[in-house]
């Protein structure tokens, strides 16, 4: 724990900034309720518009712990929402093709980066968040990699790039899988296998059927539930890498995300309490996008070039492309 949260005067020179970041992830949110649009591409766009502040004044040091502090906050909250009865319910066969899906398109980031001129943490920033789980996925990746200016333009370029690809397979999947003849269980598994965002996910399969819905939202919390084995294997990689000063071998957010997945797995929580966590992860992980936001300015994301644009659309169609063989052979085979 860091003590100095404690201090009368680390609030002094954080709360200006905190209060920012809060104040532009309430201004997404209500335009996402509003107006349909996701609220953290909003809450990007918006920070983005604000950059200024983080450069200098009084704002600058809290918007730059919202950026890391408060998202590694909303990662490990994301905890409480996986148990092992979610495992238990799909069966072997789905988790398996869920489990290949993941890892087959982060090793398709990491060795297709290079062909479209981008870096390999790209290519894993990148393949993560089209593997997991989006924008969280891409946050909580992006915590582990060296900071820099690049680093958060690589991230806000992934966080609204794989925002807009998860906005247009809400639309585009569904109606897909009616073309391919797949019935209603195949079909949330394969937008809950395919799809990078939750609340996406949740659109999509639900607006096909309740059915659709509810196997697409359990298939989805079970890649969830891999963003923290794919964190660790990236820290064991990154720290056997590192010099001496070496990052620590199971980042904090990522055991409180396992603690708390264990404890809801062991307990019956309360559904209030579930709940208000639930709440307050996406709270944080809007805040923490919002100060990603401002901390990026448009010449630097434009800097990252059509390569990395055409490198996300290659990993999104890679994802889908193996899903969809994958059922085809599950279906097959049965």
């Amino acid at each position: 724990m860091d003590w100095d949260l404690l201090s009368p005067g680390w609030w002094r020179a954080h709360l200006p900034g905190l209060m920012v970041a809060a104040l532009v992830a309430v201004a997404a949110q209500f335009l996402s309720e509003h107006y349909g649009a996701p609220a953290m591409l909003m809450a990007i766009l918006l920070g983005i518009a604000l950059n200024f502040l983080s450069e200098e004044g009084r704002t600058a040091p809290g918007i730059a712990f919202a950026a890391r502090g408060v998202l590694r906050l909303g990662v490990a909250l994301l905890g409480l929402r996986i148990s092992a009865e979610l495992f238990l319910g799909l069966g072997w066969p789905v988790l398996a093709l869920i489990l290949a899906g993941v890892v087959a398109t982060i090793g398709f980031g990491l060795l297709a980066a290079p062909r479209f001129r981008a870096a390999r943490g790209f290519g894993f920033l990148t393949g993560g968040a089209v593997a997991i789980c989006g924008a969280s996925a891409a946050m909580a990746l992006a915590a582990l990699l060296p900071r820099g200016e690049k680093g958060e333009r690589d991230l806000v370029f992934a966080v609204v790039g794989v925002t807009i690809l998860s906005t247009l397979a809400m639309i585009a999947y569904p109606m897909l899988a009616a073309a391919l003849g797949l019935d209603h269980r195949l079909t949330g598994v394969f937008l809950g296998a395919t799809i990078h965002d939750v609340a996406q996910v949740v659109g999509a399969g639900f607006s096909v059927s309740p059915d659709t819905g509810e196997v697409a939202t359990l298939v989805k919390l079970i890649r969830v539930a891999l963003l923290a084995p794919v964190v660790l294997v990236a820290a064991l990689v990154l720290r056997g890498k590192a010099g001496g000063d070496r990052p620590p071998l199971l980042p904090g957010f990522v055991l409180g995300f396992l603690a708390l997945a264990t404890l809801n797995s062991m307990l019956v929580l309360p559904h209030w309490l579930t709940a208000a966590a639930g709440d307050i992860s996406r709270a944080a992980l809007l805040m923490a996008v919002a100060a990603v936001g401002m901390k990026t300015s448009v010449a630097r994301l434009m800097q990252v070039g059509a390569g990395a644009m055409a490198l996300l659309l290659a990993e999104t169609a890679f994802l889908a492309a193996l899903v969809l063989t994958g059922l085809w052979v599950l279906e097959t085979v049965g």
